[in-house]
């Protein structure tokens, strides 16, 4: 028998991915950062073995009648790990997308705080604002009396309020009960069969159940009576005094004692806008409605309807609808090639929203029919409400759709009756939409606003509420709102929040792996970070991070370093031991050569420039921002520059650049549908002539798409394989070679090289295809070679090699050569875009926009391209991104990492700090000028990087 020593975890033979049989030991109960340069093999150790062996161990503990649903785990390519514990991973791409997921609902503050409002609110009426009331049935008695006594009085049951109809059936139901009068509108009516009411009118009804002088005597029948009422009335009544006929409600539900209306008891759900109970009807809880814009429909007055000014309707064809149009035309005197701008109102309206007139509209025998028009925007609202409508009429819909505020609930998404239920002075939505920041400060003072009762009642709630903020203020989300959509979210902020969350349930004994937690983390920030994983670390858990940030680094127990290089030249354990302590901690086996250590003691280092741009003198403004956090912000940007935007997170980067500046210059250059944050005016919008945003979505979402489609660069392989003698004699053309359409591929997996196997509640499972054996292609399409290699053998060709295979092939090899530029030689053509990382996706986009022949004129935007980076993969980057700026393009970076900040012609500053405390720019100019600034901390990180 094996002794394990239950201090570490031992891995022995890890051989997944590019793991070069590597034997690791792991600390147990110690903060473990594994680092390396990107695609070296990191995830493959982290991810790809330990927790998928964690994973696999977990499933094999469950009966076989279970593991039947489940399915069984590849085992990883490990010969042995021992010591392991329970893993749980926090990955960056585990955000959910469903529009209904908010901040509140995944760290569960919002289910506590439904919870907190269900059973100590306080319900006031929507119609008056007072406070609700609710009684007993003795206790509506007593009142009775004591408020009515020795008069005369009706007790009424409403059965019919603010309602249209004649209500012919309802009377004689109430004449068959034994009923004799009724209340209608104020008004005490006979009940017979010749009682009639305007049917068009809204009317209330009340039936008239007893009339009695209120006092001790009647007591017996006052409550018989008002049971009667009451079951009538669906526990509500009223009581009219005769003389005065006055009237006053009761109800065993909570009441409003003026107008009468009433509400059902509180219950947790009708706080939750996913369930019917609570959901605003209009919006059914998104808090958004999709309305038609009617600038999409036309977005250019000074074309014609005949040249397709009308969106919808296109460019002139003789076809009825334009026969419609003309109709309208001769009526409202315009021609179809008069341009829209000269077309009057009226006429626009009828287009636009149809009309009741009718129109006479010639067919092709002059003869003609006579008929109204529907409108261009009804025919589109009546298509969208159609719940059978197709995937195609659905996204050509959307052509012309704008997402906007519910107008009934102004984006709350609850109904109205929960929006009247409060808390020291505040409804459940005020609450989401305080930053966790000011959350916190409610909360901890809210004690003193509760009564006795509702402190009883909320104490423990209350506990758990303020422990779940106070774990999510720990990891830098000080500047979230509850109600933020995850979808939102940065990979960054997920993971924190998941972080948070586990940081929360207080397990012990539990191997963690994340996955760089400091993406979209200020500096400061950071800090806080780790502060939080030690803590995790100190709660008798193992953490493992997958991290490039150097505070992460130096803070770690220990460091494992895996290079040299990336992909095949990666995949060894280069160096191990901590920077905690001293600098000598750090071992470096015989022969081995780390840049990790290298940047992290000096040796070396990412230069700052001697001298800065001065640019091409002009400039970029955006005028008075003001979405979401921005206050009136006004910004200049110096164009042939490299622009960094910087701030701690939150601060509004994203609100200005990626939500208000690309969509406003989108829409000028390419007519997209995007719609910008308000702001007032944008100048020196003629000096650029495109916009670029290179962001972090993945180049696909399915495993067909791959870095050589989306380059396009396997367009120029496959005509290259058709050219071929080979491919010449058996008739093959270019789509011979594609995996996507039939002839050449597999037809078992249709090319996909596995077969996708549905696991109903758990996510679907992807194996090799036992017929191709996972090559995509039939035997025929393989045959073909060139220089000794398949179609297959080149798509599983890393991107150094093909830069090699292909030199003497100018227009393949221009286009690889890029991607090797920006430091992904290591991936292969043909890899699934969905392994790929968010920055590698990234520098994918990049590479095809460098292959591109440039204006000099651009303006490319680009969000913390730094994410999954390695100093040594920066500088690379760097590389890249001076190369677009040296030849007269503007590049504007979103970016925390002082790396890049420090090289940057100019800097935006935004802050002070995040959420509602932020949305200014605190200061601008050079790194060496913004390094002075007194209120920035980017300045105080940026001084001590510069010195």
């Amino acid at each position: 028998m094996i002794e394990t020593d239950n201090e570490q975890i031992e891995i022995y033979g890890a051989r997944e991915h590019n793991l070069k049989n590597i034997d690791v030991m792991i600390p147990r109960n110690k903060l473990v950062v594994i680092t390396g340069l990107s695609g070296s093999g990191k995830s493959s150790l982290a991810f790809d073995t330990i927790y998928a062996e964690g994973q696999r161990r977990y499933i094999e503990s469950f009966s076989a009648y279970a593991r039947q649903f489940l399915g069984s785990l590849e085992r990883p390519d490990v010969d042995k790990i021992n010591g392991l514990s329970p893993v749980i991973s926090i990955e960056q791409k585990t955000t959910n997308k469903n529009p209904r997921s908010t901040v509140g609902t995944i760290t569960e503050i919002y289910d506590f705080m439904r919870l907190l409002f269900a059973r100590a609110a306080d319900a006031y009426s929507y119609v008056t604002n007072e406070r609700m009331v609710k009684y007993t049935d003795e206790e509506i008695l007593n009142l009775i009396l004591n408020n009515f006594k020795d008069k005369k009085i009706s007790l009424l049951a409403p059965v019919v309020k603010g309602r249209k109809g004649h209500y012919r059936e309802l009377f004689e139901q109430l004449l068959k009960q034994g009923f004799t009068k009724v209340r209608v509108d104020g008004d005490i009516l006979e009940l017979n069969s010749k009682i009639k009411i305007d049917r068009y009118k809204t009317h209330d009804i009340e039936i008239v159940i007893d009339r009695l002088e209120a006092n001790e005597a009647s007591r017996q029948r006052l409550s018989q009576s008002m049971n009667t009422a009451m079951r009538h009335g669906k526990g509500t009544m009223m009581v009219m005094n005769n003389d005065t006929s006055t009237v006053r409600f009761f109800s065993r539900n909570l009441m409003c004692p003026t107008s009468g209306i009433s509400y059902d008891d509180p219950a947790p759900n009708i706080f939750s806008f996913n369930s019917p109970y609570g959901a605003c009807p209009r919006c059914n809880g998104l808090g958004t409605v999709s309305e038609v814009d009617i600038d999409k429909i036309i977005p250019d007055k000074k074309l014609s309807i005949k040249k397709g000014a009308i969106i919808p309707l296109g460019e002139y064809k003789d076809n009825w609808i334009f026969r419609q149009v003309e109709a309208i035309g001769e009526k409202y005197d315009f021609k179809l090639e008069t341009p829209v701008s000269d077309i009057s109102d009226d006429a626009l309206n009828v287009i636009l929203y149809g009309s009741n007139e009718v129109f006479k509209v010639k067919d092709n025998n002059g003869s003609g029919f006579s008929l109204s028009f529907e409108g261009v925007v009804n025919f589109i609202v009546r298509q969208n409400s159609d719940e059978e409508k197709s995937k195609s009429m659905e996204q050509w819909i959307q052509n012309f759709m704008n997402k906007v505020q519910c107008p009934k609930c102004n984006g709350s998404r609850l109904k109205q009756e929960s929006l009247f239920f409060r808390v020291a002075e505040k409804n459940i939505y005020e609450l989401a939409c305080m930053d966790i920041q000011t959350l916190q400060s409610w909360f901890s003072a809210v004690d003193k606003k509760l009564n006795k009762k509702q402190l009883v009642i909320a104490t423990e709630v209350l506990k758990e509420i303020r422990t779940r903020i106070d774990f999510l203020l720990g990891v830098g989300l000080d500047y979230l709102t509850l109600d933020r959509s995850t979808r939102s979210l940065s990979g960054g902020e997920a993971q924190r929040i998941r972080l948070a969350t586990q940081i929360g349930s207080a397990l012990v004994g539990v191997l963690y792996i994340l996955d760089e937690p400091s993406i979209g983390l200020h500096q400061r920030d950071n800090r806080k970070l780790i502060a939080a994983l030690k803590n995790l670390r100190d709660s008798g858990n193992s953490v493992i991070v997958v991290e490039h940030d150097k505070d992460m680094i130096v803070a770690a127990d220990h460091v494992i370093d895996i290079g040299p290089g990336a992909g095949i030249h990666g995949g060894k354990i280069i160096g191990e031991g901590n920077f905690s302590k001293s600098k000598s901690g750090f071992k470096i086996p015989a022969n081995s050569n780390s840049s990790t250590i290298d940047y992290i003691t000096g040796k070396k280092q990412i230069e700052v420039p001697s001298k800065r741009r001065k640019g091409n003198g002009k400039t970029l403004t955006l005028k008075n921002a003001t979405g979401n956090n921005l206050k009136n912000v006004t910004v200049d940007f110096p164009l042939g520059k490299f622009i960094c935007i910087t701030g701690v997170s939150g601060s509004g980067k994203s609100s200005l650049i990626n939500e208000t500046l690309y969509p406003v210059l989108s829409n000028h250059f390419y007519h997209s549908i995007m719609r910008p944050l308000a702001y007032k005016s944008i100048d020196g919008i003629k000096n650029i002539d495109k916009v670029i945003a290179i962001d972090q979505s993945p180049i696909g979402r399915t495993p067909r798409s791959n870095p050589a489609t989306y380059t396009g660069v396997f367009s120029d392989i496959r005509n290259l394989f058709a050219q071929l003698p080979e491919a010449q004699i058996r008739g093959y053309k270019p789509g011979r070679f594609s995996f996507n359409v039939a002839g050449g591929r597999c037809e078992t997996c249709m090319g996909g090289g596995v077969r996708t196997i549905e696991m109903n509640f758990l996510p679907d499972v992807f194996v090799h295809c036992e017929t191709c054996n996972g090559k995509k292609y039939n035997r025929e399409t393989l045959e073909v070679r060139y220089k000794g290699k398949s179609i297959y053998d080149v798509l599983n060709m890393d991107i150094d090699t093909a830069v090699e295979f292909f030199e003497n092939i100018p227009s393949i090899v221009g286009k690889i050569r890029t991607l090797k530029n920006v430091g992904l030689g290591y991936i292969t053509l043909g890899q699934s875009s969905v392994t790929l990382s968010g920055g590698e996706a990234q520098r994918i986009k990049l590479a095809s926009e460098l292959s591109k022949r440039d204006t000099g004129n651009t303006f490319y935007i680009l969000d913390e391209p730094t994410t999954g980076l390695h100093f040594e993969d920066i500088r690379v980057l760097l590389l890249a991104l001076n190369s677009l700026v040296d030849k007269g393009n503007t590049v504007v970076v979103i970016e925390h990492n002082l790396d890049i900040i420090k090289v940057a012609d100019h800097i935006i500053d935004l802050g002070p700090e995040g959420g509602e405390r932020g949305g200014q720019i605190l200061c601008e100019g050079t790194p060496e000028q913004v390094a002075k600034a007194k209120n920035s901390f980017t300045a105080e990180f940026l001084k001590e990087e510069l010195a």
